[in-house]
């Protein structure tokens, strides 16, 4: 079996490659949902259901395991996917999202104050508050939306993107860590950096999935032993384009971009 990838365009392939540089040998699928992208701006029904068609897809492929590595579907559709899709369409298929280890991430180095940038709709549901708070109840927590990120990265648009985070980045005042809360973001992490305070942590979720992941594995030894390792990487879209097969060059410079056929 094959470990999935899932994500609302093609800024989860940042997530999957963190997964390839750290675990080479593995067979990865990756589907983005370009053809409905932004989540982050659909509402919570409609969310839910494009995740349930990603799962059956990535099912089909014979995903064993799937990361859904879009945050905004981590934050409507997981716990629904994990407590009543899974259990009755794939009992033995594990579903993980990526909003747990970005916090676990976040209060490694004590923060006090952190700040918050993801879409409207992750922003809205409070995912990360409500986790941070749980493991730490006096925590300062700021949270933005940020919508106009996803389509300038989508748009191959990075000027544009700059722009943006120049702005947002500005309205955090003396936070401890800033947590890049979409899948998307890591394409942007030099510039948050840039425009950061040098003390700010900034919390890009490509430099920690990838031991996130393998230390899931080496914990639940019952799932690794059925995944297959021939070293190969498939790639589907909902929506094929040049752009597309642009993006998804700038990180698999060799890599197929397949449209799905469902």
């Amino acid at each position: 079996m094959k470990i999935g990838v899932f994500d609302s365009g093609l800024g989860g392939l940042v997530v999957t490659k963190a997964f390839v540089d750290a675990m080479p040998e593995y067979d990865y699928v990756y589907y983005g949902d370009t053809q409905n992208l932004p989540y982050g701006e659909k509402n919570s029904e409609q969310v839910l259901a494009y995740t349930i068609e990603a799962m059956k897809f990535l099912i089909a492929q014979n995903c064993g395991i799937i990361i859904i590595a879009c945050n905004t579907a981590t934050s409507i559709a997981l716990r629904y996917l994990q407590q009543k899709f899974i259990p009755s369409y794939a009992p033995d298929i594990k579903v993980l999202g990526v909003v747990i280890p970005t916090v676990e991430e976040a209060l490694e180095d004590d923060a006090k104050k952190i700040g918050i940038l993801a879409t409207k709709t992750t922003t809205n549901s409070h995912i990360y508050q409500q986790e941070l708070l749980k493991i730490r109840p006096d925590l300062e927590i700021f949270e933005i939306a940020s919508p106009e990120l996803v389509p300038a990265i989508e748009n191959n648009d990075f000027e544009t993107a700059e722009s943006y985070v120049k702005q947002y980045v500005a309205q955090f005042s003396d936070i401890d860590s800033l947590i890049l809360g979409c899948t998307h973001y890591p394409l942007l992490k030099t510039y948050f950096r840039k425009y950061c305070s040098e003390k700010v942590k900034v919390v890009s979720q490509d430099e920690l999935m990838g031991k996130k992941l393998y230390d899931y594995l080496q914990r639940h030894i019952e799932i690794d032993i059925c995944l297959s390792r021939n070293n190969n990487l498939d790639v589907f879209v909902s929506k094929i384009s040049d752009k597309y097969i642009e993006v998804a060059h700038s990180l698999f410079p060799n890599i197929t971009v397949n449209e799905a056929k469902r």
